[in-house]
């Protein structure tokens, strides 16, 4: 009797090892596009540029000489490489708090129940639909030192104009205003709809109770939106470091390397000097960074954080 038991246990225990087998042939033959997907313009890329990264390279970019470490080493030592971190992070501050803080705002006036509301919502997220190029040619003539209407303004209140994209000490701050406006449109978006998804019941006993505005917004709206606060912050630092387009067309990295961003340093390294050994070092360099940014924000701001 034992043996049978122990005859029929091993059977139920290899069609349960089968069973699951196949379900995970199954799920992977599901996963094959998004892992061939991933693997050739994701992992491929990485692979390849952690290991140009120990050798340096000719025009063609082939690799030449395996000088190891020797890429690495040089970048702490480069002054024009290490600007372009401090620009990097300046950037960030410059960028990333005023974004948050005008598109919740704006979704706080958006979430109103007024009339006409919805054309203000559109005007409000129209900036999302905007190209980086196209928006940096329209802040290029915003910035123009005689045409530009910024310092039409400030000719108006009878101060004199500003050099915006060739002054060292107000490029970077011309940038990050470029990049701000860009960015309020995705922010706004993404806050007005955590807003629209907060729970109507918590207001209505907010009422019943006598609360203010303020109060409501202060211990209802924030709490319940540090999930989508938690989210926008985090993929706005990304985007930040990551940014490349309008510093191509504002500065190109001027005046005196003022605005030569990470991202920017890693171009010029590759496509003008054809130093690719030097820039996918660089490129590396800034994925560390990212990483731990991403998981200093997991780490200090999740546990303030309140989930439904």
């Amino acid at each position: 009797m034992g043996t049978n038991e122990e005859a029929y246990l091993s059977q139920v225990e290899r069609v349960k090892r089968k069973s699951r087998l196949k379900s995970f042939f199954k799920g992977m033959l599901f996963l094959l596009p998004s892992i061939i997907l991933f693997s050739v313009f994701v992992f491929y890329p990485m692979f390849q540029t952690i290991y140009l990264s120990f050798f340096l390279t000719n025009a063609q970019g082939a690799t030449t000489v395996f000088v190891g470490w020797e890429n690495y080493k040089a970048l702490f030592v480069d002054p024009i490489f290490l600007k372009s971190v401090k620009n990097t992070f300046l950037f960030v501050f410059l960028t990333v708090p005023p974004t948050v803080i005008i598109s919740f705002a704006l979704a706080v006036i958006a979430n109103e129940k007024l009339k006409g509301i919805g054309f203000f919502r559109t005007i409000f997220s129209s900036t999302m639909g905007v190209s980086v190029a196209a928006a940096s040619v329209f802040w290029l003539y915003l910035f123009h030192p005689t045409m530009g209407l910024l310092n039409k303004i400030l000719e108006a209140f009878g101060a004199g104009g500003i050099e915006w994209l060739t002054d060292p000490k107000w490029a970077l701050l011309a940038v990050s205003m470029t990049t701000i406006w860009m960015n309020i449109g995705f922010t706004f978006l993404i806050l007005l709809g955590g807003m629209q998804s907060i729970d109507s019941s918590l207001y209505e006993s907010a009422d019943i109770e006598g609360s203010g505005y303020f109060y409501k917004l202060r211990r209802i709206t924030i709490p319940m939106l540090s999930p989508t606060f938690f989210f926008v912050i985090t993929v706005s630092i990304i985007h930040s470091f990551q940014t490349f387009g309008q510093i191509d067309i504002l500065t190109k990295g001027g005046p005196a390397n003022e605005t030569n961003l990470i991202v920017y340093s890693i171009y010029r390294e590759a496509f003008v000097n054809y130093q690719f050994g030097s820039a996918s070092a660089q490129a590396v360099v800034l994925f560390i960074l990212i990483l731990l940014m991403t998981a200093l924000q997991f780490k200090l701001g999740e546990r303030k954080v309140h989930y439904q």
